[in-house]
């Protein structure tokens, strides 16, 4: 549940006041700064201690930190992309972060909670204006696992799908938008929006079970994102999109902690996701391959 919904929610129990904004009470102002502070790693240690045992029985409050996460690892992604592709040349843009007490901040703590959102949206959009500026870095985040490593729009689709990785692979009660009860329903959605017929290949060997899907914009038209599960809360997401390659060896993509293998197959672009070990993923990422239409060659 995000911040909109939880206006959607006070709207629905409040309806003549609905229409009106209210301001936002100084308790709950106070409340939202120390959860960012919290986020950012900038409360005292033992006030850090008692927030952490507040999130194990709040559970709005741990919900709202596992969203910011989230989003802070969604945009510091897109960060490292945008420092990649401004060496030696005017940065694409600055940003600037606060160093005040973050007691200081409760007079805005409501500015920042929707300018961060607005923040978000905005730099989903612009990820495809910044494809062009990582066309000549891409080898400084793709290992070559082939010929073509460097390939424009290889690099580029891989970053969308590490992205979306990032962004919900964390989330508890929305990960997916169909969940693996309605697979079929799934597959044939997705199929249809993408113009392709798609499957979901099993990866109950390795200990993964689906979750479910959503469908996400990509660089030329509709993505969809499959994600997986083990026993121990670990997550996969499987990302396809249509690809103007024809069949492309197995990349690999490295940005902190994930990793993405990529490839295309009848083009057909693939991206397998996930923080696993970086050899067992691409055992994995290489049976998907194979289960998808690819073959040994690729990789």
């Amino acid at each position: 549940m995000n911040d909109d919904d939880l206006e959607r929610e006070r709207a629905a129990a409040h309806p003549a006041s609905a229409a009106v904004p209210s301001a936002v009470p100084d308790a709950d102002l106070a409340d939202l700064v120390a959860l960012g502070a919290f986020v950012d790693g900038e409360l005292p240690p033992g006030t850090h201690a008692a927030m952490q045992a507040r999130l194990d029985s709040d559970a709005l409050a741990a919900q709202r930190v596992r969203a910011w996460r989230a989003q802070k690892a969604a945009l510091q992604a897109l960060s490292r992309a945008g420092d990649k592709a401004g060496e030696g040349e005017s940065p694409a843009w600055v940003v600037l972060r606060r160093r005040d007490p973050w007691w200081q901040r409760v007079g805005v703590a409501a500015a920042w909670a929707v300018a961060g959102a607005g923040f978000a949206t905005a730099a989903a959009s612009l990820l495809p204006q910044w494809a062009p500026q990582l066309a000549g870095h891409a080898s400084a985040v793709v290992a070559s696992e082939g010929a073509n490593a460097g390939d424009n729009e290889g690099a580029n689709f891989a970053r969308r799908a590490d992205v979306a990785y990032a962004v919900y692979s964390p989330e508890v009660r929305h990960p997916v938008e169909v969940g693996a009860a309605d697979e079929a329903h799934l597959v044939a959605w997705l199929s249809k929006r993408l113009g392709r017929p798609l499957s979901i290949p099993p990866l109950g060997e390795y200990g993964y079970t689906l979750v479910g899907g959503r469908l996400l914009p990509g660089a030329t038209g509709p993505a969809a994102q499959f994600m997986y599960q083990n026993d121990v809360g670990e997550r996969l997401t499987l990302y396809v999109s249509a690809s103007g390659r024809e069949r492309d060896a197995v990349h690999l993509l490295r940005d902190g902690s994930r990793r993405t293998f990529y490839w295309s197959t009848d083009r057909m672009g693939y991206a397998l996701s996930g923080p696993d070990s970086e050899g067992r993923l691409r055992n994995i990422a290489y049976e998907v391959c194979g289960a998808l239409g690819g073959t040994s060659a690729q990789w």
